[in-house]
C-alpha cells in the first residue's frame, strides 16, 4: 500500500510559477512510476506528467511541454512538478499518480493504469 499526499497548490498570477510536490509513504517508491494528472470543473482529468522508476525518462502533455518539469527523488520519497509560466487555464486540482505497471512506453497518460492517487491539491491561475 502507498499513500500519496500533495502539497505546493495555491494562487498565482498568470504568468507566475509554483512547486508541486507528492510524498510517498512506504519503502516502494522506486518501483512506481510516477504521474501528474489534473481536473478542472466540469472538465475530465487530463494527463499531465509522467516520470518513470528510476527518473530518467519524461512525458508531457501537450498544453503543459515547454512550461512544466517533472522530477522526482527516490531517496527521499517525492516527485516534483515545477509549473512556471502559468496560465489561467492551467486553473484545476493537480493529483499525483503512481503505478506498478505505467512504462515510458505504455500507459503513462492512463488514469486508469495508475494504482494509487493523492487526494489532490488545488491551484489557481489568475489573469
Amino acid at each position: 500500500q502507498v499513500q500519496l499526499v500533495e502539497s505546493g497548490g495555491g494562487s498565482v498570477q498568470a504568468g507566475g510559477s509554483l512547486r508541486l510536490s507528492c510524498a510517498a509513504s512506504g519503502r516502494t517508491f522506486s518501483s512506481y512510476a510516477m504521474g501528474w494528472f489534473r481536473q478542472a470543473p466540469g472538465k475530465e482529468r487530463e494527463f499531465v506528467s509522467f516520470i518513470e522508476k528510476s527518473g530518467g525518462r519524461t512525458r508531457y502533455g501537450d498544453s503543459v511541454k515547454g512550461r512544466f518539469a517533472i522530477s522526482r527523488d527516490n531517496a527521499k520519497n517525492t516527485v516534483y512538478l515545477q509549473m512556471n509560466s502559468l496560465k489561467p487555464e492551467d486553473t484545476a486540482v493537480y493529483y499525483c499518480a503512481g503505478g506498478l505497471n505505467v512504462y515510458y512506453y505504455s500507459g503513462w497518460d492512463v488514469s486508469g493504469k495508475y494504482d494509487y492517487w493523492g487526494q489532490g491539491t488545488q491551484v489557481t491561475v489568475s489573469s
